[in-house]
């Protein structure tokens, strides 16, 4: 899905649609009163966020994967496998498609062993069961179903709550009292642009997104994304001074057909320039055409790094 535009604005759509949102929080705080979470031996760090849409919760999993791998500790990620076909499986970054366990799980798998199944409990049970030292939880903060040892929200610093309204009027999943009483820390990714900071009554560090330069014949590209900010995406190329002519926006989680993946090289052939486009979108692509395609790779550089590392370690210890 696409992030409406009014989730930034208090205007007259979100106060129209705010007594559904109210029932939606309502619903989301009963479920979690409700249902009694199972707990593993294993220390389970879970990656969540308060809003829907695009706040770097995949980046920051894979920046804390190799955190904790440079401390010694060897993760396993687990997931629902959002939009994949396939259950209750350990991804195969190899041999199994986006279609079959999901975008997000298919790149984690790049990095540390990933186990699917929209039950995070018997995911959890899993990575377990295959010696995980840690399991990092990608998303599931409202899900009650695992105990989380430690939780940690990411906030977009761009965007920040929004108009701190929940969905539909909004982009919360829950209210922000509610969420920040199940927290440990918060994670804000990007320049604070709305101080978010100084509202938060627990920890807090700071990070930035790094984009790594991409190897270009030229510095004119067509850039597209199935992302929840694209626009993200679009800054971080200009930052790096790259020349876009064209940008293309697909839904969140889009599967690319081969006529529109074709589509973007003709234009792209056309106008002279390269195409390039997110790494969670270049392992949608078809092996067989992924040579026409550059990819932005992108990384988490935290402010107090080693900060950051010693809180996530003191909560493992008490586990």
């Amino acid at each position: 899905m696409r992030t409406p535009a009014f989730w930034q604005h208090n205007n007259w759509i979100a106060k129209l649609l705010t007594p559904l949102g109210e029932l939606y929080a309502l619903a989301t705080k009963t479920r979690l009163r409700l249902k009694k979470s199972k707990k593993i031996d294993t220390p389970v760090i879970c990656i969540g966020n308060l809003t829907a849409g695009g706040t770097g919760k995949t980046p920051t999993a894979i920046s804390l994967a190799f955190m904790l791998q440079n401390a010694g500790i060897y993760p396993t990620f687990i997931s629902r496998g959002y939009h994949g076909s396939l259950q209750n499986i350990q991804v195969d970054s190899i041999h199994h498609t986006p279609q079959q366990v999901g975008d997000e799980p298919l790149l984690l798998a790049h990095i540390a062993p990933t186990f699917i199944n929209a039950d995070r409990y018997q995911a959890a049970l899993m990575a377990q069961n295959n010696q995980a030292e840690c399991i990092l939880m990608d998303d599931g903060f409202q899900n009650p179903t695992l105990y989380k040892d430690l939780s940690l929200l990411v906030i977009d610093g761009a965007t920040g709550f929004g108009n701190k309204k929940c969905i539909p009027a909004g982009p919360l999943r829950e209210h922000i009292a509610d969420g920040l009483k199940r927290a440990q820390a918060a994670l804000i990714v990007g320049e604070d642009e709305h101080n978010i900071a100084s509202s938060l009554n627990i920890p807090y560090f700071k990070g930035k997104i790094v984009p790594e330069t991409p190897n270009l014949k030229n510095n004119r590209v067509v850039a597209f994304a199935g992302i929840g900010r694209p626009q993200k995406f679009y800054t971080s190329l200009q930052e790096l001074g790259i020349e876009i002519i064209k940008t293309f926006d697909f839904p969140d989680h889009h599967y690319y057909n081969e006529n529109e993946l074709k589509e973007l090289i003709q234009y792209a052939e056309n106008n002279q320039a390269e195409l390039i486009t997110t790494s969670k979108d270049f392992v949608k692509i078809p092996v067989s055409l992924q040579p026409a395609f550059k990819v932005l790779d992108i990384r988490i550089q935290w402010e107090n790094p080693t900060e950051l590392q010693n809180f996530i370690l003191a909560h493992l210890r008490k586990k």
